[in-house]
């Protein structure tokens, strides 16, 4: 909008609508209250738009809620291929207005009602509470804002050099990077400068270092609009501090990619830095790991998620997709996993996740085909590389997009039995049967996140 519209229109246009649209909210979601208003003062208009499928989210649910209390939605398609300017996109089509109707229809088939969310049935999603159980567990990796990854190569010769000024090692502003690239296919040996916390001075003291950042990221930085992020040229433009703190203790950690085909999580060793397009849960268990990869956990996700790109891959916001879930009782987030080591449900999921991520890093990283070398330097995790050229093009095919692409086929059987195992063990944490349908899944999930709301943040 800002780019588009102009800094003066756009801060005009949310003034107008302040206590109708958020401030976060697409362009489009004005174009609807716009619309809603008008019908509103006439019964008989009746209106048709066709707005990105990013209405369905969180940013846009003022106006939502305030279009499905006031009008009523009598046909809708929630996510439709549509192309604009050449480019592929995805849209939501939304028709309504103030009168009954016999048939309510979404995607072409009838409906008794659509939710904010362009959803049907009897679970509305869109009522969610945030849960205190699961507040500040959830976050987003380090935002760099500019080139401040350098290649393995580099950075170890960085770490050989001798103490600087400070009486400090370079170590101390260099931290093996991974990302949601990495994670979905093989991690790749990048580095990022760190400085976080660091005034210009401090920063100054690791002068090799420092030069770089001042070569290569402070040009790109003097023109940011963002004062904050010009006048810091140094640092990340957002340093994490949340994130760091809630690591700082941990040895493993989990995460998952922002925004992915497949929903699959994975452990990341003390010493890595996760950047923005990983979530990162701060737990250490293998029970929660376990939850988490549960088709349970998924299922919920993908109804309460936001959809993104061309590929229409979904989102895992850690405000929506986890901060609402409701975790089996006494095996919540909030909980040390020492509170429930003894409990027959959580050595159940802990055994099944176990087995889970053994048997998968091993097709990932078959031990005939590695070698294990140790960082230049302690502190860091050590590295795998291909024994040989030959073992270089096996391994660079083992993906987990790859084999997460083979369930259901018979490829990925084995992979498939251990998430039913895995999916048994969690679903009996929660006291239910294992082949629930998933409407009758969301239904009990949402009365839990409702039971558990006096609890809410």
């Amino acid at each position: 909008m800002m780019e588009t519209l102009g800094e003066d229109y756009t801060q005009a246009l949310r003034a107008a609508y302040t206590d109708s649209v958020a401030a976060t909210a697409d362009l489009v979601a004005y174009w609807i209250e716009k619309a809603r208003c008008l019908v509103v003062e006439d019964a008989k208009r009746k209106v048709g738009l066709v707005a990105t499928n990013m209405i369905r989210g969180v940013a846009n649910r003022l106006v939502m809620d305030s279009l499905v209390s006031t009008c009523t939605i009598f046909d809708a398609w929630a996510d439709e291929p549509w192309v604009l300017d050449g480019a592929e996109i995805r849209v939501s089509l939304i028709c309504f207005d103030r009168t009954e109707h016999a048939l309510t229809r979404l995607d072409g088939l009838p409906v008794v009602s659509i939710h904010t969310d362009l959803s049907a049935g009897t679970s509305d999603l869109t009522r969610t509470t945030v849960l205190a159980s699961n507040v500040g567990i959830a976050i987003r990796g380090v935002e760099v804002g500019g080139p401040f990854d350098v290649y393995g190569d580099l950075a170890r010769r960085w770490l050989r050099f001798p103490l600087n000024p400070n009486g400090m090692p370079n170590s101390a502003v260099l931290k093996p990077a991974i990302s949601g690239r990495d994670v979905a296919g093989r991690r790749r040996d990048r580095w990022l400068i760190d400085f976080s916390n660091c005034s210009e001075a401090e920063a100054a003291c690791y002068p090799e270092i420092f030069a770089h950042v001042s070569q290569h990221v402070r040009p790109g930085k003097a023109t940011n609009r963002e004062s904050r992020t010009a006048s810091n040229w140094w640092l990340h433009r957002r340093s994490g501090a949340d994130l760091r703190a809630a690591i700082t203790s941990l040895d493993r950690f989990i995460a998952t990619i922002l925004v992915s085909k497949h929903r699959f999580f994975v452990w990341i060793a003390r010493g890595l830095l996760p950047e923005t397009r990983l979530v990162v849960i701060a737990r250490d268990d293998d029970t929660a790991f376990g939850i988490l990869s549960s088709s349970i956990h998924t299922l919920w996700t993908l109804r309460i998620c936001q959809y993104h790109g061309v590929g229409n891959d979904p989102v895992y916001t850690p405000g929506t997709t986890f901060e609402t879930f409701p975790f089996p009782n006494g095996l919540t987030p909030n909980l040390p996993a020492a509170s429930y080591a003894d409990n027959p449900a959580a050595q159940r999921i802990a055994a099944a996740a176990r087995d889970l991520v053994e048997k998968r890093d091993r097709w990932l990283n078959p031990p005939e085909l590695i070698d294990i070398v140790p960082e230049v330097v302690p502190g860091f995790p050590d590295r795998i590389v291909p024994k040989n050229e030959k073992a270089a093009a096996i391994l660079n095919g083992r993906t987990l997009t790859n084999l997460y692409n083979t369930r259901g086929t018979p490829a990925g059987t084995w992979l498939d039995n251990l998430h039913r195992t895995l999916d048994e063990a969690v679903a009996a944490a929660y006291g239910w049967p294992a082949d629930l349908p998933d409407d009758e899944v969301l239904g009990r999930l949402l009365a839990l996140n409702h039971a558990r709301a006096p609890q809410a943040a």
